[in-house]
């Protein structure tokens, strides 16, 4: 099976999915606005099954047919973590049960890989899979985070994923990353058409929280081929806007847990930025940077990549000064 051809039949498989499962979402899982939503009125959430399903509905039967391994405790991880996003969307688990189930399936990911994957060989193994699992969590959330306006989650994903199938056709990363990319790619951009503003549905938990292990094990298997500066850079917007807003929200003493607007993102739509406009440069942000991951990879120049890590810095923080600004008329 050709990549595109991949592409298109999990695009598809996800637009269907939403529309047959919309009236059931409107229904069942209505997302009323609180004081996280950039939407006025109550929208079904929970399209993420669509995304998750059509992902690994292409994803492994392409890995049975191409005879490459996609690991069974990620398969298993995504699914539960998806079941556990649902059970949220509709009754609103308790924080510390939330953060358990979640940590659960991303050490479920993280322990069962061999012990030969590994990012800095100098730390001890267990201290390593100990910081990924708490990197892994966090990377979950964060995707469930900046998943609060129409397409923000289009706009983050289909770059990252677009670039991780490029790395792969070029020989820079595993098969299995490869094809989880690239049938999530598609799956997204099948998403897109029901989610863009004003949106007919939510991707909700059901589909940010798998998304986010989904993309964050991709990420973790360049960081394993030994391209950590290209894994950094491909989320680097994503994890300066989470980042950033939690600490300043902890510095605060603010229930950092709690719905907010606090996101750069989020604060744009309130200094005169459209949400179109919001969408549109953190696409062409998130495709800088993924020229500059390619660039790393590819030049294998210590210095070329310290001048990538630099841009891309430069980069993000330029696009978050200019979302904290008032917009002049």
């Amino acid at each position: 099976m050709s990549a595109l051809l991949a592409v298109a039949i999990a695009a598809l498989m996800s637009a269907l999915i939403t529309w047959i499962s919309r009236p059931l979402l409107q229904r069942y899982a209505l997302a009323r606005p609180n004081a996280r939503s950039s939407h006025r009125i109550p929208t079904p959430q929970g399209a993420g099954i669509a995304v998750i399903a059509a992902t690994l509905l292409v994803a492994l039967p392409w890995a049975a047919w191409a005879n490459v391994a996609i690991p069974l405790a990620l398969v298993i991880a995504t699914v539960v973590i998806a079941i556990v996003g649902f059970a949220d969307d509709i009754v609103s688990l308790p924080v510390l049960v939330r953060l358990a189930l979640q940590a659960a399936c991303v050490g479920a990911v993280v322990f069962t890989a061999p012990e030969t994957a590994r990012v800095v060989s100098a730390l001890p193994l267990s201290l390593e899979r100990g910081l990924i699992l708490l990197a892994g969590v966090w990377f979950v959330n964060l995707v469930n985070f900046m998943d609060g306006l129409d397409l923000m989650t289009v706009a983050e994903v289909v770059p990252v994923t677009a670039a991780l199938l490029l790395l792969g056709l070029l020989g820079d990363l595993s098969w299995p990353a490869v094809l989880i990319a690239t049938a999530l790619c598609g799956a997204m951009l099948g998403f897109a058409p029901f989610n863009k503003p004003v949106a007919r549905v939510f991707l909700g938990d059901v589909g940010s929280l798998p998304i986010g292990l989904l993309l964050g094990w991709c990420l973790l298997e360049l960081a394993w081929s030994g391209q950590i500066a290209a894994a950094l850079l491909l989320p680097a917007y994503y994890l300066a806007d989470s980042t950033i807003t939690l600490f300043r929200r902890i510095a605060r003493r603010e229930q950092f847990w709690s719905a907010h607007r606090s996101h750069f993102y989020q604060r744009a739509t309130d200094n005169g930025f459209t949400v179109l406009r919001i969408i549109g440069e953190v696409f062409l942000v998130n495709l800088v940077l993924a020229a500059l991951a390619v660039l790393t990879v590819r030049s294998g120049s210590a210095m070329v990549t310290l001048l990538a890590l630099l841009a891309g810095a430069l980069t993000v923080t330029f696009e978050l000064r200019r979302f904290s600004r008032p917009q002049s008329s």
